[in-house]
Order: structure tokens, then sequence, then C-alpha cells
């Protein structure tokens, strides 16, 4: 259903499924000990090549314990690397973002647990982590949209539907 809503024919769509891609979210030992250095990316030159086109991205997980699942973490522990989606100083001080033509990120994310849990209690820390620490740093210019559905594991049909249609209108405004 969401990759219906914002095909056009002016857009090209590339989907990533990381688990159906069997993605590995290590850091592999070369990637890891040539971090900072010459990052080694031959392993994921598809996936910094289409990081590097989107002018969009639209990330879709469940959070698990308040924080994104290991295979998204390692997605961005691994591709958006130096280099690639942001530059260190020398000394590896202030980073400067390379990540440019990213202009939105839409994420949309299940929760086990109610709103005010999320809310209230932790302050919603994967947007905070999304917003500050990854597109703050990488692509300051990016526009975010977060969507967060609460208690998915007690959704009756209506709820579904719902939750449905506010996916399909935050993929109908990119």
């Amino acid at each position: 259903m969401p990759r219906q809503c914002w095909r056009a024919p002016a857009n090209e769509v590339r989907l990533l499924d990381l688990h159906a891609d069997g993605f590995a979210p290590a850091l592999t030992a070369a990637e890891r000990s040539s971090y900072y250095a010459a990052f080694d990316r031959s392993e994921l030159a598809a996936e910094i090549g289409d990081l590097s086109w989107a002018e969009t991205l639209v990330l879709v997980f469940p959070t698990w314990w308040f924080g994104m699942p290991a295979l998204l973490k390692g997605w961005f522990d691994r591709v958006w690397a130096p280099g690639v989606a942001y530059d260190h100083a020398s000394d590896l001080g202030r980073i400067r973002p390379r990540l440019r033509s990213l202009r939105r990120v839409v994420a949309i994310t299940t929760l086990g647990s109610p709103w005010w849990v999320d809310r209230l209690v932790l302050r919603q820390p994967v947007k905070r982590i999304l917003k500050t620490a990854i597109l703050g740093t990488c692509a300051p210019q990016a526009k975010l949209t977060f969507l967060s559905f609460y208690r998915c594991e007690q959704l009756d049909a209506a709820a579904v539907t719902r939750i449905q249609a506010r996916v399909a209108n935050a993929l109908a405004a990119i």
C-alpha cells in the first residue's frame, strides 16, 4: 500500500528492504579499522549510492524497547559513515554534513506501548535521535515527518484503517 501512495510519473522510487536483502548490520573489521580514515565502502556501494541519490527517505520500522531495531541502527552505522553522510574535522571534532540533496525524511514506526510512555516519560527517544543526532548532523536541511503508532498489538480493523489513511496522507505530501 505505501509504495502506491508516492508513485507518480515524475518520481523514481528505490526500495530497500534491509531484512529481505540480508543486510548485515555489524561493521566489518575492515570498515571499523578504516572508519575515520579511508573508509572501506566496497561492500556498501549500492546502499551508499542510493543514499547519496535520495531526495526523500521513507523509513518503516518497529520500535523495540524505545529504540531502533538493530538492523536499522546498523544501516545508519555502516551507510551513514564518514565521507558519505558527514565529514569530521581533522581532529575528529566538528561534523560537517554531506547529505545536501536529502530534503525530507518520513519515519513510520509502531510501538506496543501506549503513547504517554513514549511521549511523556521517555520524550520520544527515537524521534530525537533521528532528528537531532542523525539528520541534524548529516542533513540539517531535511524536514522530518515522524509517525508513531501505539499499542499496535491491540489494534482492531478500524484502527488499522485509520493508520493506513495517516500513512497515505503523509506519503501523498511528498
